[in-house]
Parts: structure tokens; C-alpha cells; sequence
């Protein structure tokens, strides 16, 4: 599924995701290709996040993707990096690598170059996966510059893990 970009000017709710993952007792990790690690630092910019963030990974090349969390050189070949068949299997990745109960991850195509046809600049997949074993996926496509375009994908990370887990509580 496609989406524009819903998300206007407002900052990642931080907050709120620190708050929910400490009242379930969560644990999460990230995985991060075209944002390089910005969801990481959006999260520990709040005191205290050692508390629920196990750890990250910036699996920009596609060998990183492969070495740190498993992802199948059939699945790059046959869908590309910037797929939900890849961050699915980057999102079980870091549940697997790591003590974490809930992990997100992302990749997508930032800009300025790098589109083509199917994938144009501003494409981002982002995946979440839950205790219970749970994955789900979602394609986006955002407009704006490489900057706009990962912001809003550190966005849409934070805004689905606290829909997500807001359905646990």
C-alpha cells in the first residue's frame, strides 16, 4: 500500500514511545538503511532511553543488511533493498540480533538521485515486528528533499511503533 505524505510539520513523538514501551516493559530495536541512524539519535536524545532501546543498526549496503541481520541475497535480488520483503526480513533480523521484544526498520530511496520508475525518490518501507512474532509492512512515499524525506520516515517509524503498541495497553 501506497501513501502520501500524511504527516505535515510535526516532530516524531519520542515521548510518547518511551512512555509506552515503559509501561509494557518493551525492549526495542531499530534498523535503519536511508536514514543512517537518525531514529537512533531521535530516541536517545531522551534521557533515560537505555531504560527501553536495546540497540541499532545502519545497514546502509545491501552486505550489511546481510552480515548484521540475515537479510537473503535472493530477497535484494529479487525485490531490491528498498522493499517490504526486505525490511521484513531486516525487521526479524533485529529481533533476532538483539534482546529486544519489538524492533522497526526502514529503507528507502532519500534523494536527490538513486529513483527509477517503480522506486521514484521519497519510496520508504518501514517495518514493525512484535513479541508474538507479528510482522507488518508499509510503503510510503514522501515528498520533499533527501532531508524531508528521511525526517518523515524517523516520523512514520515512531508514529506506527506508538499505534502499534497503543493497541497493547
Amino acid at each position: 500500500m501506497t501513501h502520501s505524505e500524511p504527516f505535515c510539520n510535526k516532530e516524531p513523538s519520542a515521548a510518547s514511545l518511551a512512555d509506552l514501551m515503559l509501561r509494557l516493559g518493551l525492549r526495542l530495536a531499530v534498523a535503519e538503511s536511508c536514514t543512517g541512524g537518525w531514529l537512533a539519535k531521535v530516541v536517545t536524545d531522551l534521557a533515560g532511553s537505555s531504560a527501553w532501546l536495546d540497540r541499532g543498526f545502519v545497514t546502509y549496503s545491501n552486505a550489511a543488511k546481510q552480515e548484521m541481520l540475515g537479510v537473503g541475497a535472493e530477497t535484494l535480488a529479487a525485490h531490491g533493498a528498498v522493499s517490504e520483503a526486505v525490511v521484513a526480513e531486516m525487521v526479524i533480523g533485529a529481533l533476532n540480533c538483539s534482546a529486544a521484544q519489538v524492533a522497526v526498520a526502514i529503507s528507502g530511496v532519500a534523494g536527490p538521485g538513486g529513483g527509477s520508475p517503480e522506486k521514484p525518490v521519497g519510496t520508504v518501507c518501514l517495518a514493525w515486528a512484535w513479541p508474538e512474532g507479528r510482522v507488518e509492512t508499509q510503503r510510503f512515499h514522501f515528498g520533499g528533499d533527501r532531508d524531508a524525506v528521511r525526517r518523515r520516515s524517523v516520523q512514520a517509524a515512531i508514529d506506527g511503533l506508538v499505534e502499534r503498541l497503543g493497541d497493547l495497553v
